[in-house]
């Protein structure tokens, strides 16, 4: 990420948004709630220039973008996470940060924030769905820590990772054993799982921790 946008104070307690135009909304503030960050919708620009982090939901990628643009907030979150504002992006969120997005519609556009390419309903429809359990050292799932309880809804994967991207979980399911399911890139994190569908918060702390780290002095 380069350049620096002004930002919001950060306290100990840092506000977070959730982008509140479709998708997990209730299930990702609660989260960020319980994980000690104080969490607040997100539908207007105002609201978005008063918070110091952004959670991207899970939904419809293609739906939200639109929604993004009608509602004149896609050019001002792009400039906000690319100015180093962090930023978490679960499923859908994942594609909608992603560089590259594979199998989208024609006139698809992402945010482009994250250098990854993402294969948009890669794990297949709806009825696809799954549940497994991941280690993910960097998330506080590795070796002699419980694994993170991931659950697949319609999911994408993250067919290639830039130098700068951190890979922090691998599926192990067999059909697709192997394929990254969860990246880092300095204040951008996005998996292609939902954890605020689980009681596990691990993945809520490590961003409410990011955004504290980030601004705090």
């Amino acid at each position: 990420m380069t350049g620096q946008l002004d930002s919001p104070a950060v306290t100990s307690t840092p506000t977070i948004g959730v982008l509140a135009l479709q998708g997990d909304v209730r299930e990702h503030l609660r989260a960020l709630e319980a994980s000690g960050a104080r969490a607040v919708p997100v539908r207007r620009r105002s609201e978005l220039d008063a918070v110091d982090g952004i959670v991207l939901p899970g939904g419809e990628s293609t739906t939200i973008e639109k929604l993004l643009k009608i509602f004149e907030l896609f050019e001002p979150l792009r400039e906000r996470i690319a100015g180093g504002m962090p930023a978490y992006g679960s499923c859908a969120g994942m594609i909608l940060l992603a560089r590259r997005v594979l199998d989208g519609t024609a006139d698809q556009e992402s945010l482009a924030v994250l250098d990854v390419t993402v294969r948009r309903n890669a794990f297949g429809r709806q009825v696809d769905s799954f549940e497994e359990d991941l280690e993910a050292p960097g998330l506080g799932a590795g070796r002699g820590e419980a694994p993170i309880h991931a659950v697949f809804i319609r999911a994408p994967w993250v067919e290639e990772a830039g130098p700068d991207v951190e890979v922090l979980a691998r599926a192990t399911t067999p059909v697709a054993a192997g394929r990254i399911v969860a990246v880092r890139q300095g204040a951008v994190l996005a998996t292609s799982f939902h954890p605020e569908l689980d009681s596990d918060l691990r993945v809520h702390a490590a961003f409410v921790r990011a955004v504290r780290e980030r601004h705090t002095p």
